[in-house]
């Protein structure tokens, strides 16, 4: 079976301490109760969860939605968003089965990136190992008015921006990013992919397309 990648980039840097890294706690524990509820995502969708502060981790491999079990997240240090983004390169060369031709591989990855600072290493660099591997739709979430969209932009196309890091607007982007999900999972039912943000759905208010 193919499978959907689906990885999140979450920011565990200490400005997220307190009520932001609560809410995304709970805004992951919506978006695995929403994609479970949807048969296309159960059959497809596998996620993994990275977070960064003094260095990148892989908290959760990519795992299927019936035996993945939400992380511990705790807020602390700075905000290794280049390492994230090599650890990634790295997690989709080894994780995700690649098309040769005899077998169709996976489904090109979903990437959600959640931060709400300012890369304190060498972003570039790790932009740079990324683009070496093949990705799908990369979504950056820049989290209240710290973080900075002009880096997200030379990441990705594709960047929403939250006005605050509270518990109301970091659930309704989970919210968003489940619904983003399993709208993947259903075009890949019909042999397409996600490769705009129009193929997602819209956004809620809360969350702002940066253009």
């Amino acid at each position: 079976m193919r499978k959907l990648p689906v990885y999140l980039l979450l920011d565990t840097s200490g400005s997220m301490m307190g009520e932001p890294i609560e809410s995304v706690k709970n805004g992951i524990q919506v978006l695995i109760s929403a994609l479970r509820q949807d048969p296309y995502a159960l059959e497809t969708v596998f996620l993994s969860i990275i977070t960064f502060d003094n260095e990148a981790k892989q908290v959760v491999p990519l795992t299927e939605l019936t035996s993945f079990v939400p992380p511990d997240l705790i807020a602390t240090g700075t905000t290794s968003l280049g390492g994230a983004l090599s650890l990634l390169a790295d997690k989709i060369e080894t994780e995700v089965t690649k098309s040769t031709p005899e077998v169709k591989g996976d489904w090109k990855p979903l990437v959600f990136i959640m931060t709400d600072g300012v890369p304190t290493d060498d972003w570039l660099k790790g932009l740079t190992n990324l683009k070496k591997v093949r990705t799908g739709l990369i979504i950056a979430c820049a989290a209240g008015a710290n973080a900075d969209t002009t880096i997200l932009k030379q990441i990705t196309e594709v960047v929403v921006q939250l006005d605050t890091a509270d518990s109301s607007t970091i659930k309704s982007f989970f919210k968003w990013v489940s619904a983003s999900v399993s709208t993947g999972s259903q075009k890949i039912d019909s042999g397409m992919e996600a490769e705009t943000i129009k193929d997602l759905p819209p956004p809620p208010p809360e969350v702002n397309i940066v253009l």
